[in-house]
């Protein structure tokens, strides 16, 4: 994952030519069993996190109303994101209180500037050893969830343990443009796929195996937490 050099985000079908129908397959099961985890689970969690970026305010706005309507929550996570964006915004408390943040108690926000995926999932797995949290969800726009989870576990899987990681998708319709480019969530995904199977190459992002692996711990050791009632 090189920051001087991403990944175009929106690319075309003939980019994505040099993957294979296996590779193709083995990524859509893991995003499908992965954004099929069941949300009610994130009514229970011990941490929420915000994978900011794209000024796509509404990560924060759905976070926060989360936050403000759980005092359960003991920790609200808010990873920085991309200075060298048009629409980047610096992470502050007077920020997410004009979003209508009102319960600082609890809230970390990443200083240093954290220009690619892998940044913050090293920032979120420092927290949640500093801190020790024990569960979280990830509040993210639907078209990048995926890939910000497979990023995250990795992280974790490299640092050597295991709690859970429940996703987190923000209210927000597909057809919305994103301010940073103006592409909807229907343009984006593409580039999403091709840059889970181009990072997962590179090991910045966990492998179907891995997942399949992850997810069998989490429903065998977590099984009562996914399968809560909502709050």
């Amino acid at each position: 994952m090189n920051p001087g050099k991403p990944a175009p985000r929106v690319v075309a079908e003939e980019d994505l030519a040099g993957f294979t129908a296996g590779q193709f397959l083995a990524v859509m099961k893991a995003v499908t069993m992965i954004l099929t985890l069941p949300q009610s689970a994130a009514d229970h969690v011990d941490a929420l996190v915000v994978a900011t970026g794209q000024g796509e305010e509404w990560r924060l706005t759905h976070a926060i109303r989360s936050w403000e309507a759980d005092p359960a929550l003991r920790h609200l996570l808010v990873a920085n994101g991309n200075p060298a964006e048009q629409t980047y915004v610096e992470i502050t408390l007077d920020y997410l209180r004009s979003l209508g943040l009102r319960r600082t108690n609890g809230v970390q926000l990443q200083a240093e500037p954290a220009p690619n995926t892998g940044l913050q999932a090293a920032w979120i797995v420092n927290q949640v050893r500093t801190r020790g949290i024990t569960s979280l969800a990830l509040a993210v726009s639907p078209y990048h969830l995926a890939r910000v989870y497979l990023t995250v576990l990795r992280a974790f899987t490299r640092a050597g343990f295991r709690l859970p990681l429940i996703p987190l998708p923000v209210a927000v319709s597909p057809d919305t443009p994103v301010p940073e480019t103006g592409a909807t969530a229907y343009d984006l995904v593409p580039g999403e796929i091709k840059r889970i199977l181009t990072y997962m190459d590179d090991g910045w992002v966990a492998t179907p195996e891995e997942v399949q692996q992850y997810l069998r711990w989490l429903w065998s050791q977590h099984s009562a937490l996914l399968v809560t009632s909502p709050s």
